[in-house]
């Protein structure tokens, strides 16, 4: 993933990196490489912009131009500012203290999101312990709910589901009730997906919102999409009240315009992201990892972490 971003923007700093001595011109030559990178990596204009002339104002300071290393002071303050661009510390979910915590999935057919919710149920299951219930809401595309009753039992989650004739609304509710009587420790509302965002969907996932008071929504966007998985998480933003971004097929996102955009355009955080077609192939976004891994210097966390779940 971002292998196209992450050779450009290196290639940009490596004459930066190398030298002992920075001037203004050397500085300014790096930042237009910069520039020129993260737009042909289809990162929003502003972002684009904003991100630059932050970097170029701390690289020009004299604790940058006149230390012992500025190259590497340099390449610090873009690592530093691409997590920032990126959310900054990572979070995870907010968990009930009592009864099942409510996860409601939102997004626009297409977006891989009734997938994302097997993901996210096995996640739940690994790193919490949690015993997962799936609500299946999305009634209106065809065998939405045997593709969930599918990924759900491949999981090891129970998918609570009343085919498609009844309300939505009332099937969550319904589904929310079910969980509390089985002592579930989350349930995951999958709803439905329209192919843009319109006024039903926003008054749908509202009533769902009403009767399920979930505590934590998320948006599941297509990192493929690029600049048009920031415009809608924009549109929902602007409507609909979510708390961060699951992204998915970011494995096939070599430019990765999405990811740099997301968080700088909405105000939202990538939560998760999705790295595969495997059910394992989900994990926590952490944007100070994901900018190392752009700038070349590895991931070496999230390497020990896989390597500890496998040795387990």
């Amino acid at each position: 993933m971002f292998d196209t971003l992450s050779e450009r923007l290196q290639d940009a700093l490596g004459d930066v990196r190398s030298r002992g001595k920075l001037t203004e011109d050397d500085v300014n030559a790096a930042m237009r490489q910069v520039r020129l990178a993260l737009l042909e990596a289809d990162v929003n204009f502003k972002v684009v912009k904003q991100f630059t002339e932050s970097v170029k104002e701390r690289a020009l300071g004299q604790d940058v131009l006149g230390s012992l290393n500025p190259g590497q002071q340099v390449l610090k303050i873009v690592g530093d500012e691409l997590t920032t661009l990126m959310g900054g510390a990572g979070r995870d979910l907010v968990f009930a203290t009592g009864g099942p915590t409510v996860i409601l999935m939102a997004g626009l057919q297409g977006s891989g999101k009734t997938t994302a919710c097997g993901k996210l149920a096995r996640h739940l299951q690994d790193e919490h312990g949690l015993d997962v219930g799936i609500a299946a809401c999305d009634v209106y595309r065809p065998a939405a709910v045997d593709q969930l009753v599918k990924v759900g039992g491949q999981a090891g989650a129970t998918v609570y589901q009343q085919g498609t004739e009844r309300d939505p609304v009332d099937i969550a509710e319904w589904a929310l009730d079910q969980a509390k009587q089985d002592r579930r420790g989350a349930l995951i509302v999958d709803t439905s997906g329209r192919l843009h965002v319109d006024e039903e969907l926003m008054k749908e996932l509202a009533e769902i919102k009403k009767r399920v008071k979930p505590h934590n929504v998320l948006l599941v966007v297509d990192a493929m999409t690029g600049q048009d998985a920031v415009n809608v998480a924009e549109q929902f933003a602007e409507v609909a009240e979510f708390d961060g971004v699951v992204m998915t097929k970011l494995d096939g996102d070599a430019r990765g315009g999405a990811a740099l955009s997301v968080k700088a355009v909405t105000g939202k955080p990538i939560l998760f992201a999705s790295t595969g077609e495997k059910l394992g192939d989900f994990e926590r976004f952490h944007p100070d990892r994901m900018a190392q891994r752009i700038l070349g210097m590895g991931d070496v966390l999230s390497f020990i972490e896989k390597a500890e779940a496998s040795f387990e």
